[in-house]
This record gives C-alpha cells, structure tokens and sequence, in this order.
C-alpha cells in the first residue's frame, strides 16, 4: 500500500527496506542488544517492558528452538497505529522481526494478526514472498551463511484476552484464549514450550531504526524516562483524527491543539482500560512517568455525556472477559451494575464507594492485565467527573 505523506522524527524517518537486515548480519549479537539497551526502548504495547532485556533473556535460554512473536492483535477501543504501521510501513515491521531473529537465534516468527484485520492478509503474504525472493527471509538471509528465518502470519478470532501475551501464544497453539499463570514467563517457556519473545508491531518497527542509526539517536528523542517518540491513535471529537508520531514527553494539552480539538471535557489516555484525564489535568505529559499509554487518544467535547461513556467502557469489558478469573468475571459485571443503578438514579454513595474498593481489588487480584486495567475508566472517571455524573443521576440515598 502506498504510504501516506507521514513525518515523525523516529519511526515516519526515512528507511530502505532491508537496510538494518543486511546491517545486522555484519554486526556481534551482543553488539545489537548493546544499541537496544542503550536506546531503553521499551515496549510499545502497553506494558513498557524493556526490549533488550527480554532479548537477553530469550537469546540466554538453554533451548535450540526459539520463537518472535509479533502482537498485532491492536484489540485496544480506539487503537490503530499497528494497522498503519503494517499496512503502509511493513518493511519496518518485518525487518525488525528478522533482526530478533538474528540477535536470539530463533527460526521462525509469527504474527498474530487481528481476525478483524483479515483484509491485510494477502498483501502482507505478497510482501513476505517479495521479501523471500530478495533473500531477505528464507536460507542464508543476506548472504550470512547459517541465518535461516521465516515469517508466517496466523489470525487471531476477535478476543480482546489475546492481546496479553501468554493468552495469545495460547491461541496460537489452538486453545482457548486464556492467560497463563506467571512464572513461567514467555521468555523461557512460551509458544510451543520454547522460549519465546512477544512484542508489539510498532517495538519491531522502532528496532529497525535504531539498528542503523544507534541508541545513542534514539535517546535524543523524549524523555530519560520515555526515549523515543510513539505513535499515537487519536480519534473522538477533533478536526484532525488520525496516527501521530510524537515524542514522549509532549502534553496533552500541545496533543489537542495539534489535532484541532475544541471545547474538549475530558481524554481517555490509553484506550478503552485507560484512564480518563480532565480538562484541569491537560498539562500532564503524555510517557511512562506520568501518563502513559499503548497509543490510544479518545477525545470527548463538552457535549459527550461522560457516563454514557463510562457505561460503553464497562459493557464491552463485561463482555469481553473470559471469565477465568473471579475478580475479572464477577468484578467487571458488578462495576457495571453500579454505572445502570447511576443511570437510575438508585445508588448510595456508600455502594458507589465499595465499588471503587472493588476495583482496585480487582488491579491487584486478576489474574492478567485485562482486570487489572479494566476498573481504571470507572475510577477515573467517578473521580474526575463526579459532580456532572452524581448531579445528573437526579436523587439518590446518602
């Protein structure tokens, strides 16, 4: 697909494809983790774990077969930078994941591409065959005698669970999508037992840069906290939605200047188990010591009533939970039932408050980040916008 007129100072920077591959196989493995610790580059997923120690890990593993895989599940309400990252920048993407191939010393990469995103398919497929053909896949990658890796795609079936990584190496082995209990981690006993990275699309796409132009590059950008720049998703009442590369470091407030937003109440930072930031808060900058996210913007204007929106979050939690853990599965549907007794006007403030107790509970108590993150829109949002929600749920007890 052609690429749109995209400029950013990391990842929309100018590349050729195949240049950090046929790099790569003239430099030491530990030289490449040396550039990825220096750069601190930590996953774009959500988690921000750091990338070159979960390499260390995987290429440390006692195991002749090893696995990358590439989360490009992108299940997240409001999220859909990977999209564009795979459909207009796979070269990116797919020479980032050879790379890991390279410095861990794994055979095959996988995919795990978003059932919904089953249109890319084909087109990704082709690339990966133009890729084999130019002998960057297959045998003897870039002419490095013994550097044998491939890339296959497999589709995911539309569960949000699957975005954690050991739900989705689950469903890449044919079962139910259901976290895994931790440890063991991934990193030594993943897909098929074997070791195994799993990284989001934008990570493998950041590596690729930082392969030919170093760490030290990369650390110019952002914070020392937050290195690099990120994509961000904004979507919601602006005039200009869209993917936006920005370093980390850039507030709220310079978000929504940029992207024409008007009259605007409230930004859901982080999606749909983000939080939800208000108007006296837009100062705060957006990275992993303050608000940190996965990519996604929502922005709402004083005309969105903020526990419709609140109501939307929770019903697609309710629905989206696997129901393997008890906090996740009663926790979310109970959050719920407080936001329709709201609605109704039949809560106390004294049930109201046990729900928040509630959710924190279930922060700590599930069993992997979907009900960890899930009670975060309901308590954000009772916080920061109590006086329009509680005044307009007409009378109520004390």
């Amino acid at each position: 697909m052609e690429k749109k007129n995209r400029s950013g100072a990391v990842i929309f920077s100018p590349y050729v494809k195949g240049e950090a591959v046929k790099k790569v196989v003239s430099m030491k493995r530990e030289d490449v983790l040396f550039d990825l610790r220096e750069s601190k580059l930590k996953g774009r997923g959500g988690a921000g774990f750091p990338t070159a120690t979960k390499w260390t890990l995987v290429a440390a593993a006692a195991s002749t077969e090893k696995y990358i895989v590439c989360n490009a599940d992108e299940g997240e309400p409001g999220t859909f930078k990977d999209r564009v990252l795979l459909l207009e920048y796979p070269e990116l993407v797919f020479d980032g994941m050879v790379i890991a191939g390279y410095v861990i010393g794994a055979k095959l990469g996988i995919v795990y591409l978003r059932g919904e995103y089953e249109y890319m398919l084909k087109s990704l497929e082709d690339y990966l065959e133009t890729m084999r053909k130019e002998n960057l896949l297959g045998k003897d990658i870039a002419g490095k005698t013994g550097f044998d890796f491939d890339i296959i795609i497999r589709l995911g079936s539309g569960a949000y669970v699957c975005g954690e990584e050991t739900a989705l190496i689950e469903s890449l082995e044919g079962n139910r999508g259901e976290a895994r209990n931790r440890p063991p981690y991934p990193v030594n006993t993943g897909f098929m037992g074997k070791p195994t990275t799993v990284n989001n699309v934008e990570t493998f796409a950041a590596v690729s840069h930082i392969v030919i132009k170093g760490g030290a590059w990369y650390c110019n950008h952002g914070t020392d906290k937050s290195t690099g720049s990120k994509l961000f998703s904004v979507s919601g009442d602006c005039e200009k939605p869209g993917v936006y590369e920005l370093p980390w470091g850039t507030k709220i407030s310079e978000l929504l200047e940029l992207v024409g937003a008007k009259n605007t109440k409230a930004v859901q930072v982080g999606g749909a188990s983000g939080f939800c930031i208000p108007k006296t808060q837009f100062d705060r900058a957006l990275g992993y010591e303050d608000a940190a996210t996965g990519g996604s913007i929502m922005i709402f204007n004083e005309s969105r009533n903020m526990l419709h929106v609140l109501k939307n979050f929770m019903e697609f939690f309710v629905e989206e939970s696997c129901g393997q853990c008890t906090p996740c599965r009663i926790g979310n549907t109970k959050l719920l039932e407080g936001v329709e007794m709201i609605e109704k006007s039949e809560f106390t403030f004294g049930y109201i408050n046990k729900l928040k107790e509630l959710g924190k509970t279930m922060q700590v108590a599930s069993k992997c980040g979907l009900g960890q993150s899930s009670p975060n829109s309901f308590i954000s949002i009772l916080e920061n916008f109590k006086e329009e929600i509680f005044n307009s749920g007409g009378s109520h007890g004390k």
